[in-house]
């Protein structure tokens, strides 16, 4: 079977999502917008992803729980978890190595949790848009270690991505898929950077905003034989493939 997805998708525990993110909201933007598989990508938090997948169930939207972590090298990498409990726990030791800034809700926005029907159950003390001090090179394992995959997040990007930092896409760390943003060149990445061949490169809105999630395509499609978070993470891990 074939379904739309977007893995990549802040609610309103992100400070610089829009407080109408809520996971009640995202979750039926995504269904009236036709999209099968989508992914709640907080920045270094999976504070709301619960909320989502409850959300999602009863509108039928797969919902994979995950999290925007930026790395101790200010890049962004995409984490997503076969269930809540694991992207929590994923969550709980990137939470260890946030510096102790506290949010300025005045200057970068309130951090919202909430429940499915958008109440509000708290707001996040600690600003969630900072470092963590975990490496590019250790996010893999530490993804890995709570059942989960990581990979760069729009790599196209001038900022906060593996490409921005670096200049070149780190061959060692055998990503199989990359992000690339709503307005990225493909082949022109793939021609600039030849370690980019052999990675799958895929679309995601980072939609901070409902009216940011990309409506279906037909380059942001996958091929599954179940529509489950395990059937979705394989498909990563395999580059694309079933």
């Amino acid at each position: 079977m074939h379904y739309t997805y977007d893995l990549h998708l802040h609610s309103c525990l992100s400070p610089c999502g829009d407080e109408d993110m809520t996971p009640a909201n995202l979750v039926n933007m995504a269904a009236l917008l036709g999209l099968d598989i989508i992914a709640l990508t907080d920045h270094n938090s999976a504070g709301n992803c619960r909320s989502a997948i409850q959300a999602g169930e009863q509108v039928g939207i797969l919902v994979l729980p995950g999290m925007e972590l930026c790395t101790a090298e200010e890049i962004h990498m995409v984490c997503l978890f076969p269930t809540a409990d694991q992207a929590e726990q994923f969550a709980q030791e990137v939470y260890k190595s946030l510096p102790p800034i506290k949010n300025r809700p005045d200057i970068y926005g309130r951090q919202l949790f909430m429940d499915t029907d958008d109440g509000i159950l708290g707001e996040e003390p600690l600003l969630l848009v900072t470092a963590s001090g975990i490496s590019i090179d250790d996010a893999p394992a530490l993804a890995k270690h709570y059942g989960g995959i990581c990979y760069p997040a729009h790599i196209d990007r001038a900022s906060f991505s593996v490409l921005s930092s670096f200049g070149v896409f780190p061959r060692h760390l055998k990503f199989p898929v990359a992000e690339v943003s709503r307005n990225g060149n493909l082949q022109a990445l793939r021609d600039a950077h030849p370690a980019l061949q052999q990675v799958k490169l895929i679309g995601a809105s980072d939609a901070h905003y409902l009216e940011d999630i990309l409506p279906p395509e037909e380059d942001r499609v996958m091929e599954l034989p179940e529509r489950t978070p395990a059937a979705v993470l394989h498909w990563l891990e395999q580059g694309g493939k079933t």
